[in-house]
């Protein structure tokens, strides 16, 4: 029996974190927490890039935590454009090892949730980092650089977030980028070939 998923709040460092918990299929392996793009342009943990991430990772055994970081939904606080952000995250993985133990923890994000989750990264050991359409050049702090082994998704034709500017980024870090061809920002009408490559990758 597939188990349900639920909406917790998680004391954060500004108030209350809303969020999605999305439970592993099977047997938990992991802990993944997803960040949603730009809360500005109304990005949130329902958005479909993060669900379909988050579905796709449940299906791989874990168990995804999918926070409205502050200021989104009912989550306290007021947006931070990525800096308080960071610590919101930290909470959330905080009470996910409180729930569900030591074990190992990836991070995901889209657009500006990649950003955030890139630079958590530098905060926390993770194990696996997922970035799709990662908001690169966005923001006055720059995206940090990741390990060799994350997996960066990002659409031929981002009408949002340039792929020749993500491939700049990428390209000091001899990082490859997998390349959906002719996909927008949002990955519409891709979404289950996103999902199909996360479970490939992963």
């Amino acid at each position: 029996m597939l188990k349900a998923l639920q909406k917790i709040d998680i004391a954060g460092p500004v108030g209350k974190l809303e969020t999605i918990v999305i439970p592993a299929v099977g047997d938990t392996s992991g802990i993944a927490v997803i960040c949603h793009p730009n809360p500005t342009q109304g990005g949130t943990n329902t958005n479909k890039v993060v669900q379909t991430a988050a579905k796709a990772l449940s299906q791989l055994g874990y168990v995804c935590y999918l926070p409205n970081l502050r200021g989104v939904g009912d989550s306290e606080g007021v947006h931070d454009h990525g800096n308080g952000e960071v610590d919101d995250v930290l909470a959330v993985i905080a009470h996910a090892k409180t729930e569900q133990g030591e074990l190992p923890l990836a991070l995901a994000g889209f657009s500006f949730g990649g950003f955030v989750a890139a630079r958590v990264r530098e905060r926390v050991e993770a194990d696996k980092l997922l970035l799709m359409g990662v908001a690169v050049g966005k923001y006055v702090i720059p995206t940090p650089h990741v390990p060799a082994d994350t997996l960066v998704i990002h659409g031929e034709a981002d009408e949002v977030i340039p792929l020749s500017a993500v491939l700049d980024w990428a390209r000091p870090q001899h990082l490859p980028v997998v390349v959906f061809p002719e996909a927008g920002h949002f990955f519409h009408g891709r979404l289950v070939q996103l999902a199909a490559m996360i479970k490939r990758c992963w």
